[in-house]
């Protein structure tokens, strides 16, 4: 069977390059790709962990026309900002590290990390609204809460 591997991920962004500037200098990183389309009037602008394996993040601006009118972008972008684009899922060795040198970045977090019974988990949310979740995957353990 043909092989097909997951090749990037997108998020609806209100600005790319506040978003740029979130993803690189807060989360720490790197661009994998930035082109500007100039015919098409259109910014293919892509981050990811650092090392350049893996999937990429797709930072795309909520579209106006030709693709939505102008009350559909609208809706969309509200949508976004409410957390309701998705979420990326992330994971670390060490969910409490993390939190604290992102923290220290000046990322915002909804909530402490948490012991679950998969893990320990906190989140936050980028510039835009769309939802990340942080977690450190351990044993599953019911009594862990």
């Amino acid at each position: 069977m043909t092989t097909i591997r997951i090749a990037n991920a997108q998020f609806w962004v209100h600005d790319q390059d506040e978003a740029l500037a979130f993803y690189t200098k807060q989360l720490g990183w790197e661009v994998r790709a930035d082109v500007t389309m100039e015919a098409w009037n259109f910014r293919w602008l892509c981050v990811g962990p650092p090392g350049g394996e893996g999937p990429a993040l797709v930072l795309m601006p909520v579209p106006g026309q030709p693709m939505l009118d102008g009350a559909s972008s609208a809706q969309l972008s509200d949508l976004v900002a409410k957390g309701a684009g998705g979420t990326l899922f992330l994971e670390t060795d060490d969910c409490q590290a993390a939190y604290d040198e992102l923290s220290a970045r000046g990322i915002e977090f909804n909530d402490p990390p948490t012991a679950q019974p998969y893990g320990i988990d906190t989140s936050f949310r980028d510039p835009s609204g769309n939802n990340i979740r942080l977690t450190q995957v351990l044993e599953f353990d019911p009594r862990r809460q």
